[in-house]
């Protein structure tokens, strides 16, 4: 409701914070506090969650807000840009069908002269034989040459015509679909506005802080680095796609690797029973009404009846239009109010109101119930009358209520059952003073706030579908179990199209080295890989990097999660620039008193070739056998080391072993290692003793 006192500000959406799914904004508001206090601040977009609203005083002045709550109006719409874009869309694919026909009926013109033959006429059978007219035959030719050439020229030009009108209605039609969902297509312009009560005087700066659907976010980087350093740059950005249904021009962005809509109910232990099994009963969901309820509003009733507003909107499209007086707006929902102490009831009939937990609705709401089991119910009423007397208490100047009608079911004695609707706590809502006082202070069941705003986040959660970037990885799954907070260093503008946009980060230090890996026994390749370790106390999430080496741009690839203080390797690609080959010996042989005893002796030889310009460090992994029998013996006779056995997926296999050797520009290097497997002879290794 609108009185004459209330003022109408504008506000700004000032910062947004990007969630796993979701997202947070806040808008600033600025003005003058009118002397009744109440003031409307407009602009909220339709898919913001009303439960999440939130609002405060910015500053250290005496004004505070003592009340919100969301209301929808509903006005004329001036100039319509969607129904521009769809009314050009709409001419240009005119122009381009016209465009069309024209070529068509050219090229029909066309084959009709190039269907131009001579035709000479029937010969009589007494008649002789005529000499055919050469001159007749290439006046014919020469005319249909010199036409076609014409006709040809004319049909190029209408092909260009055709694609360049092609082009734009395909342009105007991307346009059109991909048309921000912040502007409205209908001719009724429906708004979302906070409704503020404000307890001080004197120009006040507002927060408004709200939660919408429809944004999600991925990380990508940049990464700069020089081969003679050992220090890099990795720039952080984030590509962000977000349908929310209102623009975000010049906000402060901020990328949150948290899950906006977790949950938030305690766990709770249930009783372990020991012997036969025993069904757990289900929660009756009543409780008693809180002592004192009725003088909780005393102080409201006695300063006497509200102002009739003057003016107010109407219903209109899932909102209000200025014109009429709407019904008064539901009183905000308590949080914290714990469960014991609100009063419950039993659930009402399909289609109308339930029943009050603790107590009653008024007479017009008051209809037959159903019970858990899905048969029906006694009615209200009557499961009044039958409840104790302290239970159902009756409201002044109402009169007791009738004995039920004959031939209604029995009424079973005991607290009333409220449904499953009714028991999803989190979706109650505590009625205030302005509903009827038989309904005060009590829960139920918290319907719908808009169906249309309900339509507008379903088609905003559309977003979540939307494919990734290459190298992409959710934030949700590459954060693990802690999550995580990038504030951009500027501003940004990312509109509501429901597309992919980038969005500068910050610049994170990292430090750098380059080393080659090489597995002869796999591929006898060298690859390059960048050694990056994180000094920061912030988490690298996973995502797509480009990489650029002395200011060259090299790849992209596949950045790995990195932990404060973790270090990881990144592969880059093979190195031509190295030259690796090996060579393996086997010789099977048989020692001990009798000869019991089978010796597989393996011999690696690996050469290196450096024919780069600048010295490398290069790792060759090598494996060596592992078993879990106690008469099968492994001998190394190598120099190489045994790497530390990690959890994660890049730790090294069992029996990894790792020679690390440094070649200078144009050197090489000569390794050798092996082992020896001794088996006992009336046992052999599974797949023949001959392998390498």
């Amino acid at each position: 409701m609108k009185s004459e006192g209330t003022r109408r500000w504008a506000s700004d959406l000032d910062a947004v914070v990007v969630y796993a799914q979701g997202a947070l904004c806040s808008r600033v508001a600025r003005g003058t506090v009118p002397p009744d206090g109440t003031v409307r601040v407009a602009g909220l977009p339709r898919t913001m969650d009303p439960d999440s609203l939130r609002a405060k005083v910015l500053g250290t002045g005496g004004a505070r807000v003592t009340g919100v709550r969301v209301e929808v109006e509903a006005q004329p719409s001036g100039t319509d840009s969607a129904d521009a874009l769809r009314r050009e869309m709409e001419r240009l694919r005119d122009i381009s069908a016209a465009a069309r026909a024209r070529r068509d009926r050219h090229e029909g013109l066309i084959t009709e002269v190039a269907a131009l033959r001579p035709v000479p006429p029937a010969r009589r059978r007494e008649d002789p034989h005529r000499t055919t007219p050469v001159d007749a035959w290439l006046r014919l030719a020469d005319f249909v040459d010199h036409r076609l050439t014409h006709l040809h020229r004319r049909l190029g030009e209408l092909e260009e015509e055709l694609r360049l009108a092609d082009h734009e209605f395909e342009v105007a039609l991307d346009r059109w679909s991909r048309a921000s969902t912040d502007v409205q297509s209908a001719h009724v312009h429906t708004s979302v506005c906070a409704v503020l009560t404000l307890d001080g005087s004197g120009d006040v700066e507002l927060e408004l802080e709200y939660g919408v659907p429809g944004a999600v976010w991925v990380p990508t980087y940049r990464l700069a680095h020089r081969q003679d350093e050992d220090t890099g740059s990795l720039v952080l950005r984030a590509s962000v796609a977000q349908r929310t249904g209102e623009d975000w021009t010049g906000v402060r962005v901020a990328l949150a690797t948290a899950d906006l809509r977790r949950r938030t109910d305690l766990p709770r232990l249930r009783s372990m029973r020991v012997g036969r099994r025993q069904a757990v009963p289900a929660p009756s969901g009543w409780r008693e009404p809180p002592a004192g309820l009725a003088d909780l509003f005393a102080g409201y009733d006695a300063a006497g009846p509200r102002p009739e507003p003057t003016g107010g909107p109407v219903a209109s499209a899932g909102g209000f239009a200025p014109g009429a007086v709407p019904p008064p707006p539901p009183a905000p929902q308590m949080y914290g109010m714990p469960v014991a102490a609100a009063p419950m009831a039993s659930a009402g009939g399909p289609g109308a109101a339930p029943e009050a937990f603790g107590g009653a609705m008024p007479d017009a709401a008051r209809t037959v119930g159903s019970r858990p089991g899905g048969g029906a119910g006694p009615t209200a009423r009557s499961r009044r009358a039958a409840a104790p007397a302290s239970l159902a208490p009756a409201a002044p100047g109402r009169a007791a209520p009738p004995p039920p009608p004959p031939g209604a079911a029995p009424v079973t004695a005991g607290p009333p059952r409220p449904s499953d609707a009714e028991l999803d706590y989190a979706a109650l809502l505590l009625r205030g003073p302005d509903v009827p006082a038989d309904g005060r202070g009590r829960l139920f069941p918290h319907a719908p706030f808009d169906a249309v705003a309900v339509e507008y986040r379903r088609r905003a959660e559309a977003v979540v579908a939307l494919p990734l970037p290459g190298h992409a990885v959710r934030p949700r799954e590459s954060a693990g179990s802690f999550d995580h907070r990038f504030d951009a260093a500027a501003r940004a503008d990312i509109p509501s199209d429901g597309t992919w946009h980038t969005v500068t980060v910050t610049e994170i230090p990292v430090g750098l080295r380059t080393e080659y890996l090489c597995v002869p026994a796999v591929e006898q390749t060298t690859y390059a890989t960048l050694v990056l370790s994180n000094a920061t106390d912030q988490a690298l999430l996973a995502g797509p990097v480009e990489v650029t080496v002395d200011d060259e741009f090299l790849l992209t690839a596949a950045l790995p999660t990195l932990a404060p203080g973790d270090v990881r390797r990144m592969g880059l690609g093979p190195a031509e620039g190295i030259q690796v080959t090996r060579r393996t010996n086997l010789r099977e042989s048989t020692s001990g008193l009798r000869g019991n005893t089978t010796v597989l002796d393996h011999r690696v030889h690996v050469e290196l070739a450096n024919r780069l310009a600048r010295p490398v460090t290069i790792e060759v992994h090598e494996q060596v056998p592992v078993t879990s029998h106690a008469d099968v013996r492994i001998e190394e006779r190598a120099d190489w080391v045994t790497p530390e056995q990690g959890t994660g997926p890049d730790s090294p296999a069992p029996g990894t072993r790792v020679w690390r050797v440094d070649l200078p520009a144009g050197g090489g290097a000569a390794l050798d290692g092996g082992y020896e497997i001794r088996v006992p002879a009336a046992k052999a290794i599974v797949g023949g003793n001959r392998r390498s």
